[in-house]
């Protein structure tokens, strides 16, 4: 496995440890699909009216000379957008140094890192800087990292577009993959005191019963 560095690039993470008092949950997968569903609900919920640049470009000339061609091509430029849009987002999870992150593993999380473990001597490391913002839901965490270094410095166009057409890269946490209620507690307190997670959403979700069964 491999470790994202923040300039979106890659190394080999051996060897890598948590402290003695380290949240350990049970193994997780998340499938490929599962992130392109809830990727694009993300993207589309946000930026559904982009779609309607294309559109809008694409009628413009009817003002001056009126036709229904305008309209189709307005359409088309419209999917094409949609199409192209997407595509980026599915593309993420078949990027070869995005395939770390649908593996299966456990997570140990302390103070100084997450620690995505594939196996006694491979994991990849994320420190808490890497992480941008995060969420809890009725079942799950979202914790999204930060976009490439690169694509937020850019300057002028370019670093417009890499601000805008992010896609989100996040962990998948299901709080049935912790090992106990307090460890969920714990894990709500490490977000807090790291300003990811506000206070109020503490008691958002109700933890999960001691004897929910292990994720698959």
């Amino acid at each position: 496995m491999q470790q994202p560095n923040q300039r979106g690039g890659y190394r080999q993470a051996q060897g890598q440890g948590p402290s003695p008092m380290a949240i350990r949950t049970k193994k997780y997968q998340l499938s490929t699909d599962t992130y392109t569903r809830m990727a694009m609900a993300q993207v589309w919920k946000k930026e559904w009216w982009y779609a309607l640049i294309p559109f809008a470009v694409g009628l413009l000339p009817a003002a001056i000379w009126p036709s229904w061609w305008w309209l189709i091509l307005a359409l088309v430029l419209t999917l094409l957008y949609v199409l192209l849009r997407s595509a980026q987002i599915t593309g993420v999870a078949q990027m070869e140094q995005s395939k770390a992150l649908f593996e299966r593993m456990n997570y140990e999380i302390d103070n100084r890192q997450i620690l995505l473990r594939l196996n006694e001597t491979k994991g990849m490391g994320l420190t808490w800087d890497m992480i941008g913002k995060a969420r809890r839901d009725a079942d799950a965490y979202l914790l999204w990292l930060q976009p490439p270094t690169e694509a937020t410095q850019l300057p002028g166009f370019k670093g417009w577009l890499g601000r805008t057409f992010t896609v989100p890269v996040f962990l998948h946490i299901p709080l049935r993959i912790f090992n106990s209620p307090n460890d969920i507690k714990l894990f709500d307190s490490m977000l807090r005191r790291k300003n990811l997670l506000p206070a109020q959403d503490a008691a958002a979700a109700p933890a999960p019963a001691a004897g929910t069964p292990p994720a698959a």
